[in-house]
Formats: structure tokens, sequence, C-alpha cells
């Protein structure tokens, strides 16, 4: 049942339930507009649960496998390397 079925019943149900007037000793036409309108709700409410499923597990959002074949490794920090300050001339005078 899609929510437009459920909101078609609902308003089916008002409709049977308070416009129509009818004096009848076996059938309660107040009490079967509440019936049907209540059937209209629970599918409203079942049409909405079905359609805003969420995962109940954890699940990855990228594949572990793609997700290793474009990892990297973090960027090295300038000072973690020694700087040469040497001008580039003199470092051919000192046999670097």
């Amino acid at each position: 049942m899609r929510i437009g079925a459920g909101i078609a019943l609902v308003v089916i149900g008002a409709v049977i339930a308070f416009a129509v007037r009818d004096t009848s000793d076996t059938f309660n036409l107040t009490a079967l507009g509440i019936i049907v309108m209540l059937g209209g709700a629970a599918g409203i409410w079942l049409s909405y649960r079905l359609a805003n499923r969420r995962p109940r597990g954890e699940r990855p959002v990228i594949d572990p496998e793609v997700e290793r074949q474009y990892r990297t490794d973090p960027p090295r920090r300038v000072a973690d390397d020694p700087i040469d300050v040497t001008p580039s001339h003199l470092r051919d005078q000192q046999g670097h």
C-alpha cells in the first residue's frame, strides 16, 4: 500500500464515519468508518517504514579493496629530514 492509498482510506473512512447517517441496528457505519481510517493510518505508517529502511549493522562506505588501492602514506614533514643549507657552489667543493 502506498501513502496515497492510505490517505484515500483515511478520507473514505472519515466520510463513512462522520458524513453518512444511517439508522441500522445490525450495522454501525461509524465503527466501520473508524476501522477503515485506522487501516489507512496503518498503511501510511507501514509504507513510510518500508520506504525509509536503515541498515542495522555497520556497512563500509567504500569497499576495503578499493580503499587499499588508493591509500597513500601521509605526507612527510620537512622537519623530519635534515636540511642542507650549504650553497650549491660550495657543495661541489666539499664533495657533496
